[in-house]
Parts: structure tokens; sequence; C-alpha cells
């Protein structure tokens, strides 16, 4: 079979004209961005205010593996499937980040034929969004060590500033460093450090928002640093709120482009979801709902997380619920999850499958939780037999549990017919009953506890010294009412990213605290999860190049 960027290069695309055709807007609710994109008008989502908003369908996974798991080629695959069923469809996505893409993850465009297009542009620099808001973030760094240096009216305590500096790339070089060296002139020294773009809380913040004008406010919100006196310090009390939302005024636009079988695509925001929240938008996501009557949209990693945070914070944030989930897996990754190591992987092996249904499991039972109808989607890879089919299908029918194969990368939305059927008849046949994890009114550990325990399944929750008083510091400034964004390894549903499968007895460990106020949550990191990663010894983008006719090779 072909590549992906050789599937999408050979894919011809309708003009963004032509798609933007079947949506309910004008001319002037939209401008083109070159041929095949196009960007919404912020005010669109008011203007639509009053319209039926679609069905929701939210597309999470197990625990991820070398292996793969295909989220985001399902949502692709089941947003065609529908249209392909007449169901009138829009897909809703994160926008890939290039430091996966150069390292070792890969893009966010989905693959095979369940793609969005033009995929070169959407896994590289897109329409400029995360540029903006690089700038935007490195903006108020800029601003913050310019007013230490012309006399720090503010008070601002150099060693107390937890804002970081922020780069779209992985260099773990830059995890930490000083500025400000060079003499007097040169600037105050501190130690800084830089962090992905895509974990800055100024993504998080243009993913949250409501509209322009909640964007600014919550701009104005981020708490940056203290004073020597321990009193924080906001973008308000820099006056830079103003700037800032400048920086972003095109950003906050959502960005329509089309799939291969040309259903439209919003790709909007894309937050990390191992250390920050993990959806794309709150416009792009409540637009889509107004511009169809079926979202598919995903939420990255696995239920413990990306699933998580768009059920307990994206939700509240956006004011919506969920009409139903489907849970992705692939008998590849369920047999690392049952020990097998990756270079096996091609081997049946039906005791090592079975014992990484435990971790199904345990997503399952998350998604019931939180009082959701679901359908299991098998991601069918080649190399899967049928005896390792059989036994995955009558494991879920033993549970109760709706499940379809999908070869949507294979077939396209033919290969995702059966599972858009399960979808749109468990959202007709069953009720849904959702509820949040937690109420925001709880403590803090309590809302900690109901994560790690009911999410996890850990046994019990330690904090540190330094985490047990930023909590007093976070209940006495108010904030402790804040949702909970938990940072962990997306690999495990511990914090320990080797314990696969489904562990038991094991503890979770926040070892500190980080406010973001302007999103509205606050961040607990926990085991050696890094806000900055790094790039594996054989990136990707080593094999990235452009030919002699100016086109991308080596993309995937």
């Amino acid at each position: 079979m072909k590549c992906d960027i050789e599937i999408a290069q050979q894919a011809t695309m309708k003009p963004i004209a032509e798609i933007m055709e079947d949506f309910p807007i004008t001319k002037e609710d939209w401008e083109p961005y070159g041929h095949y994109k196009a960007k919404l008008s912020d005010q669109l989502l008011e203007k639509l205010n009053d319209r039926k908003s679609g069905k929701i369908v939210l597309v999470t996974s197990i625990n991820p593996t070398p292996a793969g798991e295909g989220k985001s080629t399902v949502t692709v695959g089941l947003g065609q499937a529908m249209n392909k069923l007449n169901k009138k469809t829009v897909i809703a996505l994160r926008e890939p980040s290039l430091g996966p893409s150069m390292g070792i993850k890969g893009g966010a465009a989905g693959g095979g034929y369940s793609q969005v297009l033009p995929m070169e542009d959407i896994n590289l620099h897109f329409t400029g969004d995360i540029h903006a808001i690089t700038a935007a973030n490195n903006a108020l760094s800029a601003f913050i060590d310019n007013h230490i240096f012309q006399g720090n009216a503010l008070h601002i305590d150099p060693r107390k500033v937890g804002w970081k500096r922020v780069v779209d790339l992985n260099d773990r070089a830059l995890r930490e460093v000083i500025v400000g060296l060079g003499g007097p002139k040169k600037g105050v020294p501190r130690e800084d450090g830089f962090m992905i773009t895509v974990a800055s809380e100024i993504m998080a913040i243009l993913c949250l928002a409501k509209d322009m004008d909640d964007l600014k406010k919550r701009l104005s919100r981020i708490v940056f640093g203290y004073t020597y006196n321990d009193q924080p310090l906001t973008v308000k009390d820099l006056g830079m709120e103003g700037a800032l939302t400048l920086l972003l005024k095109e950003a906050i636009k959502p960005n329509v482009v089309q799939t291969i079988e040309h259903t439209p695509a919003i790709i909007h925001g894309g937050p990390f979801a191992n250390i920050a929240h993990g959806c794309n938008s709150v416009i792009a996501t409540k637009l889509a709902a107004k511009l169809g009557d079926y979202v598919i949209t995903e939420a990255g990693f696995g239920a413990d997380l990306g699933a998580e945070k768009f059920l307990d914070i994206k939700t509240r944030a956006g004011e919506f619920e969920p009409d139903a989930v489907v849970l992705v897996a692939t008998i590849r990754a369920l047999k690392m999850h049952g020990g097998v190591a990756k270079e096996a992987l091609e081997t049946e092996n039906l005791d090592a499958l079975q014992a990484g249904m435990s971790n199904l499991q345990k997503h399952m039972e998350t998604i019931e939780a939180y009082g959701l109808p679901y359908v299991i989607a098998i991601n069918r890879f080649p190399t899967d037999t049928e005896a390792e089919i059989a036994l995955i299908e009558k494991w879920c029918q033993q549970q109760g549990a709706t499940v379809a194969l999908t070869e949507v990368f294979a077939k396209g939305g033919e290969g995702g017919i059966q599972l858009a059927e399960e979808v749109v008849s468990t959202i007709e046949t069953q009720e849904k009953h959702f509820k949040h994890m937690y109420d925001l009114q709880d403590s803090m550990e309590d809302k900690i506890a109901a994560i790690a325990t009911n999410v996890y399944g850990a046994e019990r929750v330690e904090y540190s010294a330094k985490a047990k008083e930023q909590m007093r510091q976070f209940a006495a400034n108010g904030w402790d009412k804040l949702p909970i964004c938990m940072a962990k390894t997306q690999y495990s549903l511990s914090d320990n990213p080797t314990l696969l499968g489904r562990p038991e007895n094991f503890t979770i460990t926040i070892r500190e605290f980080s406010p973001s106020i302007g999103a509205g949550f606050i961040v607990a990191l926990t085991g050696d999860v890094m806000t900055m990663p790094g790039l594996p010894k054989q990136p990707a983008a080593l094999k990235m190049d452009v030919d002699e006719n100016g086109n991308a090779v080596g993309l995937f």
C-alpha cells in the first residue's frame, strides 16, 4: 500500500469554496486561505446561536503504544462513513505540532485513505495559528523581562517568574536556560526555560475561549509570577492583554479543510493531552455542531488523559455534552499491553491479547462512569489474524459492549460503515446520563483523588512538600475551585510509563502544580512528565525533503 503522503498527493481536492457551499453560511462568514483552506469568522458562532446543534461524538482510545492506535484516522474515517450514510457530518480535529511531526510520534492528519488534506500544510505550518501563539507567549516573556529591567514597578521577584518561553519544536537543550546575561544593559539575569508551544497556557486559552472578548479576559487573568511578598501578578497588571489579543486575532478563527472524500473538517488548536488539556477549540467543536447534524471529534491519547479532560474541562468551558463515545483499540496495541514486544506483534498471540484486554476494560469502565454510551472500534491492521479478531469480538460481546471492526485506513469511509451504523444506533437507542467526575466545589485533593482512583485505578495519591504548600497558597488565592488538568504519561494508566496493561495497587505522585488561571484550570504534574519533549536518536525529520517540483517527501 502507498504511504500516507503518496495517497494524499494523488488525491483530488475540491476548491474550498465548493466545500463551504454545503454550510448554511454566506460568503461574508468565511475567507479563503489559498485554494484549499479557509478561516471561519470569529463572529459566526454567535450568528448561528439559534440554530439547533448536532450530535457530538467523542473519539478516544486505550493507552497508546508504539504499535499505534490510529485515533485520528478512525475519527476521519468515521466522519467519511457517516456522510456515506447521508448523515451530514463535520469533523473537528486538533492542529498537529511540529515537535512530534519532526520527532517520533508523527502527524495528526489521519492516515491511509482517511486523511485530511492538504496533508503537508496541516502537518507543517498550516495557517500559522501555532506560530501566532508562539509570538504571543514570547511577547509576554519579553515584556516581563523588560519591566524588570526598566525599574520593576510591579516588584516582580525574578526568582518567581513562572512564565516560560516556547518554541514549537522538541528541543531538550532549552528546558532550563539563563536569560539576561551580558552586563547591565542586557537585562536582569534569571533562570528561565522553554516549553513546547502546544503546552503554553495561551494555547489552552485559545482553545477554551468562547469568543474574542472571552479570549482577552482569559489572557488578562494569566498569572505569570509573584511579587517579593508572594502576591500573584497577572497580564492585566502589565497591561498586555490588548497586545496579546491583537497577535491572536486571526488565530482564533477556526480553519476548514476537507478529507480525501471531501467531508468538511474544522481543524483548530492543538494542546498536548499529557501536559495540557488535549482538545481542539471550543469554538471549532460548537461551530461544527451548528454546521452539521453530527460532529466527530477527538481528544488526545487515551481516555485517561484526553477524554477525561474533554469531559471535565472542555465541556464545562463550552457548556455542552457529548452524545456518545468511540473507544479505539488495535489488536497490536492490546498485545503490547499483554506483554508482547513490538518486534513480535506480527505473530498471533491469543494469550497476550486476552491479557491486554484489561487495559480496554478499564477505559470502558471510565466512559461508563461518565454516564455515556459508547462503541468500541477495532482499528484493523493487516497482520491481525481471524482468530485474534474473533477473540476480541467475542470478549466485547461478553461484556455487553457494542463493537465494530473498522478498516478506514485501507478503505476510507467504506471501511467505517459498520462503525457509523453502530454509532448512529447507539445515539438513537441508548440514553446518556452524563456527569462529571468531580464537583468544582470539591477540594483539590478530592478532585485529584476522583481522577486518580476512578479514571486511573490508583490506590492512593501522594504529594510532595512543594505540592502541599502550593495547595495551601492556591486555596488562599481562591484558585482551588478550578478544574484539575493532570499532566501524566500517556503510555500507562499510572504515572510510570513502563506499567502497561491495567496496573494495580499503585500510587500517583503529585510533584508540583502550575496555575493556568487564564485557561481556567490547575495543572498537576505527576511522575517525570516534561513540558518540553526531546528528539529521538533518529528523528522523523531526517527522512523529510522537498523534490525538484517543490513537493514534500518523507512526511509520513
